[in-house]
């Protein structure tokens, strides 16, 4: 990290018209660029909250240069002049019936800078009787991706992931200063687990972490729970989303950074 940055998660409430989902991102990305925000970041499914049909009806082939998605993001990046991470939405895969779930990096020309495909899927029995089966509908990556952006090493992760402390670990090892989150975390594991599990992943990989996340009730019943949210290297919550559609707002500061890894060297003390 070069110098600090103010960076941004966005908390949406997405429905199902992925066009009026798409002008309500160009305008909380314009605001947070107002407010001095270099780079935004988008939660997961933050196109489209929907059936999986519909996912797949809206898949687009980011290696021909996407669709009404990309061209959303790209324009934004543009406008506002800054980076977007842009969540995880469908771009399409060998498989067209599972198409990927990916997070896009665009940066403020507009030009795809880096994607990162979702890892762990989630399928999972809630307590509530409620089922996930992402597996069923979405491909698989099979790679952790480490980008630069706006001066900052930065890893990919999206959701489920943040379950999985093995892929923070290769993002760290890889060089990454600051991971994000991007996520629609459903609301009955999220008000257990998902601040704990975000502090835990930056304080054992020394990183900042951005998480912006899905928030509200959405089509089929789904509801996520929200708390978007910036942690620092040691842990702290620093910025945070209230109830609703929001921004949460912080400073990576590379001094602090620094402090903290050379006053904590967990990471040089690796044997394993």
């Amino acid at each position: 990290m070069q110098k600090p940055v103010i960076w941004a998660a966005l908390q949406l409430s997405s429905q199902e018209d992925v066009s009026e989902n798409l002008a309500r991102v160009e305008a909380r990305i314009a605001e947070a660029a107002s407010r001095g925000a270099t780079t935004v970041v988008l939660p997961e499914n933050f196109a489209y909250m929907g059936n999986e049909e519909g996912k797949r009806s809206i898949a687009e082939d980011l290696d021909e240069g996407g669709g009404p998605i990309v061209r959303s993001l790209a324009g934004a990046a543009r406008s506002a002049r800054v980076t977007i991470v842009a969540g995880g939405f469908p771009e399409r895969a060998q498989d067209p019936a599972r198409p990927y779930n990916t997070c896009a990096v665009f940066g403020p020309d507009g030009r795809l800078a880096a994607r990162y495909r979702k890892i762990h899927l989630f399928d999972v029995d809630i307590p509530d009787g409620t089922k996930y089966r992402e597996s069923a509908s979405t491909s698989p990556g099979d790679r952790p991706v480490v980008t630069e952006i706006d001066g900052v090493k930065l890893g990919l992760s999206i959701c489920y992931d943040v379950r999985f402390p093995e892929l923070y670990r290769a993002l760290a090892s890889a060089g990454a200063e600051a991971i994000v989150v991007p996520a629609a975390f459903t609301l009955l594991t999220g008000k257990d687990h998902w601040m704990v599990l975000l502090r835990a992943r930056a304080i054992e990989a020394q990183t900042y972490v951005v998480a912006a996340a899905q928030w509200g009730k959405h089509p089929g019943g789904r509801a996520t729970f929200g708390k978007s949210c910036v942690v620092d290297p040691w842990g702290e919550v620093i910025a945070q989303a209230s109830e609703g559609e929001g921004i949460a707002m912080a400073t990576l500061d590379p001094a602090y950074l620094g402090r903290v890894r050379a006053n904590l060297p967990a990471l040089k003390h690796r044997r394993l």
